[in-house]
């Protein structure tokens, strides 16, 4: 599989590359409509999906099902938000604050079954209760919370795409010298 991803390391560069344009976008402007930035993320996740299917085309038999299913998992969610994209907002949302507001209460009943036990539980309890406002903040105010979400998703984005970037350069340089037959490191 190294063989494959040194030979190809300029997919990465270019899921890389759309990653991070999408991630300025997200981070500029976050305030954008919601229903446009569910949009940028399917086409987004879309051509994702399709760079990881080139790639799971090349790599051959051998370790071909993980790429597979992650580029099934982006054309598919990348579809399903480009057609719904007021649906895609509203899930996300409505999960992170779900995520949240559970969280917070198993938080709580953690801390107060370990009252006899830990000391200074009142942290965890109150990191419970944070959790479970911010659940409910985000079910009344959702579209703020979207735009927050928007930030979060900008600044992953960023990141991932730096990191694949960074990762197809050592590839292609480490392609480079195993051609001229130098040892890597």
């Amino acid at each position: 599989m190294l063989d494959h991803l040194v030979r190809d390391w300029w997919v990465l560069t270019v899921r890389g590359a759309v990653a991070i344009v999408f991630g300025i976008l997200a981070v500029l402007w976050p305030g954008i409509t919601l229903l446009a930035l569910a949009v940028a993320f399917g086409v987004y996740a879309l051509a994702d999906g399709v760079l990881a299917a080139v790639s799971s085309i090349r790599a051959g038999t051998v370790n071909r099902l993980p790429l597979a299913l992650e580029a099934f998992f982006g054309l598919v969610l990348g579809a399903a938000a480009i057609i719904w994209p007021e649906a895609t907002v509203l899930v996300l949302v409505i999960l992170i604050g779900a995520w949240a507001f559970v969280t917070g209460i198993f938080e709580i009943v953690v801390a107060l079954r370990l009252r006899e036990e830990l000391e200074g539980e009142w942290l965890l309890i109150l990191a419970g209760v944070l959790s479970v406002l911010f659940g409910l903040l985000v079910w009344f105010w959702p579209a703020t919370a979207a735009v927050a979400v928007a930030l979060i998703i900008g600044v992953y984005a960023l990141v991932f795409g730096a990191v694949l970037v960074v990762l197809s350069l050592r590839l292609r340089r480490e392609g480079e010298n195993a051609r001229r037959g130098d040892i890597p490191y």
